[in-house]
């Protein structure tokens, strides 16, 4: 099975900034992604605070099928 959500675009930094959506063909910028996460869309996804700026991430565990990638 696919990964559910892949990055398309990241910062200078690293800090991911654009993602695809593999389900539904949507895509995303990282406040969007963090809005739906916070609905309950994604939820093997979860919202992180680093360095002041909500970031969206995978929930821990054994499958790399769901980290972002």
């Amino acid at each position: 099975m696919p990964k559910r959500v892949t990055v398309t675009q990241e910062s200078d930094s690293g800090r991911n900034e654009r993602f695809h959506d593999n389900f539904t063909g949507s895509n995303m910028t990282r406040n969007q992604f963090v809005r739906e996460i916070e609905r309950g869309n994604y939820p093997d996804h979860h919202v992180r605070e680093i360095n002041g700026v909500k970031t969206p991430v995978s929930n821990p565990d054994n499958s790399e099928n769901n980290n972002l990638g």
